[in-house]
Protein backbone atom coordinates (compact mmCIF):
# COMPACT_ATOMS: atom_id res chain seq x y z
CA UNK A 1 0.00 0.00 0.00
CA UNK A 2 3.03 2.61 0.96
CA UNK A 3 4.41 2.13 -2.46
CA UNK A 4 1.37 2.92 -4.52
CA UNK A 5 1.36 5.95 -2.81
CA UNK A 6 5.41 6.89 -2.95
CA UNK A 7 4.66 5.92 -6.86
CA UNK A 8 1.50 8.15 -7.02
CA UNK A 9 3.26 11.29 -4.98
CA UNK A 10 7.10 10.49 -6.84
CA UNK A 11 4.31 10.75 -9.84
CA UNK A 12 2.52 13.66 -9.22
CA UNK A 13 6.04 15.40 -8.26
CA UNK A 14 8.13 14.77 -11.74
CA UNK A 15 4.78 15.54 -13.59
CA UNK A 16 4.91 18.89 -12.65
CA UNK A 17 6.63 21.23 -14.80
CA UNK A 18 9.68 22.86 -13.07
CA UNK A 19 9.81 26.73 -13.10
CA UNK A 20 12.74 27.95 -14.63
CA UNK A 21 14.02 31.28 -12.82
CA UNK A 22 14.02 34.12 -14.75
CA UNK A 23 17.11 35.41 -16.36
CA UNK A 24 18.13 39.20 -14.83
CA UNK A 25 19.92 40.76 -17.71
CA UNK A 26 22.81 43.89 -16.57
CA UNK A 27 22.40 47.26 -18.13
CA UNK A 28 25.78 46.18 -19.60
CA UNK A 29 24.15 43.04 -21.44
CA UNK A 30 20.96 44.83 -22.23
CA UNK A 31 23.12 47.35 -23.78
CA UNK A 32 25.58 45.10 -25.80
CA UNK A 33 21.90 43.43 -27.02
CA UNK A 34 20.71 46.67 -28.58
CA UNK A 35 24.61 47.46 -30.07
CA UNK A 36 24.77 50.95 -27.77
CA UNK A 37 27.41 52.14 -25.82
CA UNK A 38 27.73 51.72 -22.45
CA UNK A 39 30.43 52.61 -19.27
CA UNK A 40 29.84 52.74 -15.92
CA UNK A 41 31.51 53.62 -12.69
CA UNK A 42 31.78 50.77 -10.87
CA UNK A 43 33.08 52.08 -7.16
CA UNK A 44 35.00 55.03 -6.12
CA UNK A 45 38.30 54.98 -3.89
CA UNK A 46 38.87 57.83 -1.94
CA UNK A 47 42.46 58.09 0.56
CA UNK A 48 41.23 58.95 3.60
CA UNK A 49 44.49 60.88 4.55
CA UNK A 50 44.18 63.35 1.19
CA UNK A 51 40.26 63.16 0.25
CA UNK A 52 41.69 64.80 -2.98
CA UNK A 53 43.34 61.71 -4.14
CA UNK A 54 41.27 58.64 -5.38
CA UNK A 55 40.43 56.33 -8.20
CA UNK A 56 37.60 55.36 -10.16
CA UNK A 57 37.22 51.72 -11.21
CA UNK A 58 35.24 51.66 -15.12
CA UNK A 59 33.64 48.64 -17.07
CA UNK A 60 32.34 49.26 -20.69
CA UNK A 61 30.97 46.99 -23.45
CA UNK A 62 32.71 46.52 -26.65
CA UNK A 63 30.43 49.24 -28.84
CA UNK A 64 31.94 52.27 -26.34
CA UNK A 65 35.35 51.07 -27.12
CA UNK A 66 34.31 51.12 -31.10
CA UNK A 67 33.48 54.73 -30.48
CA UNK A 68 36.16 55.80 -28.45
CA UNK A 69 38.45 54.18 -32.03
CA UNK A 70 36.25 56.19 -34.29
CA UNK A 71 36.45 59.14 -32.42
CA UNK A 72 40.41 58.82 -32.29
CA UNK A 73 41.22 57.30 -29.39
CA UNK A 74 44.63 54.87 -29.18
CA UNK A 75 45.89 53.07 -26.92
CA UNK A 76 47.94 49.91 -26.28
CA UNK A 77 44.27 48.32 -25.03
CA UNK A 78 41.05 48.71 -24.49
CA UNK A 79 42.03 50.44 -20.86
CA UNK A 80 44.28 52.56 -21.71
CA UNK A 81 41.47 54.02 -24.26
CA UNK A 82 39.10 54.28 -21.47
CA UNK A 83 41.44 56.17 -19.31
CA UNK A 84 42.26 58.32 -21.55
CA UNK A 85 38.72 59.00 -22.22
CA UNK A 86 38.01 59.55 -18.53
CA UNK A 87 40.69 61.62 -18.56
CA UNK A 88 39.13 63.91 -20.82
CA UNK A 89 36.04 64.23 -19.57
CA UNK A 90 37.62 65.12 -16.24
CA UNK A 91 39.62 67.85 -17.76
CA UNK A 92 36.23 69.06 -19.64
CA UNK A 93 34.76 69.21 -16.50
CA UNK A 94 37.55 71.15 -14.45
CA UNK A 95 37.64 73.78 -18.14
CA UNK A 96 34.29 74.54 -17.48
CA UNK A 97 34.31 75.08 -13.59
CA UNK A 98 37.15 77.22 -13.98
CA UNK A 99 35.63 79.77 -17.14
CA UNK A 100 32.55 79.62 -15.23
CA UNK A 101 34.61 81.11 -11.82
CA UNK A 102 36.75 83.18 -14.41
CA UNK A 103 33.19 84.83 -15.86
CA UNK A 104 31.66 85.52 -12.72
CA UNK A 105 35.15 86.78 -11.40
CA UNK A 106 35.43 90.88 -12.10
CA UNK A 107 38.76 90.91 -11.50
CA UNK A 108 39.28 88.33 -13.78
CA UNK A 109 41.53 88.77 -17.32
CA UNK A 110 40.07 90.96 -19.58
CA UNK A 111 37.96 92.59 -17.37
CA UNK A 112 37.81 96.21 -17.23
CA UNK A 113 38.09 97.75 -13.86
CA UNK A 114 37.46 101.73 -13.34
CA UNK A 115 38.37 103.23 -10.02
CA UNK A 116 37.57 106.75 -9.08
CA UNK A 117 41.25 108.66 -8.07
CA UNK A 118 39.43 111.90 -7.93
CA UNK A 119 39.73 115.19 -9.84
CA UNK A 120 37.91 114.04 -12.73
CA UNK A 121 40.50 111.32 -13.25
CA UNK A 122 39.86 107.05 -13.62
CA UNK A 123 42.41 104.58 -12.48
CA UNK A 124 41.67 101.67 -15.16
CA UNK A 125 43.04 98.63 -14.46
Amino acid sequence: MFDFFKKKIAGDSAAKPKKEKAVVKTEKELATERNEPWVHIVSVELDPQNIGNGAFELDWNDKFVTNLVRAGYKGKDDAQMVDQWFQDVCRNVVMETFEQQEANNPRSVGAVQRKNIGGGRSEVS
